[in-house]
């Protein structure tokens, strides 16, 4: 397969238990610093390498929300719904549970445990559960995602309208 095609998982498709990795991301400085300007959060645990060695940390952390972040950037490059994906109802039960470092080897490990259909025959929800692991394999973030996905029934809308 295409590395850069599209898979297009269907609500229908979804599987309860399914797993999935993403490639890794080595995590550098500049990327903590970029999340810092972009987000405007210049807590110095993020910009400086002093101040974060006297906080028990052996450089500058990445903001807790950057890992969040990253989860979703890593799990998209899988393109598991590229062109059915309505929209992200939310996060639930986020836990930041270890230091993100630069140098650190991040992906994210997923699998689907729940989905249900919407009012809207043309679309269903699923949630995932997510860890971003270290090279480590230890879990520096979990939560779980909800996403609002298109129904083969949406593909049959499309074709009559055309």
């Amino acid at each position: 397969m295409d590395a850069s095609a599209s898979i297009n998982l269907r609500y229908e498709d979804i599987s309860l238990g399914a797993e999935f990795e993403t490639a890794v991301h080595i995590v550098t400085e500049a990327d903590i610093a970029t999340f810092a300007d972009v987000t405007r959060d210049h807590h110095p645990l993020h910009v400086d390498s002093a101040y974060a060695r006297s906080r028990g940390f052996p450089a500058v952390i990445g903001h807790g929300l950057f890992g969040l972040s990253l989860m979703e950037g890593l799990k998209s490059e899988l393109k598991l719904y590229e062109e059915t994906s309505v929209a992200s109802l939310g996060w639930d039960e986020v836990r930041f549970k270890a230091p993100i470092v630069a140098g650190d080897a991040l992906r994210v490990r997923f699998r689907f445990v729940e989905k249900r259909p919407t009012r809207n025959p043309e679309r269903g929800i699923v949630i995932e559960t997510l860890d971003l692991l270290n090279q480590r394999d230890e879990v520096v973030t979990a939560a779980r995602h909800i996403s609002l996905i298109l129904t083969r029934q949406a593909d049959r809308g499309a074709t009559a309208a055309k």
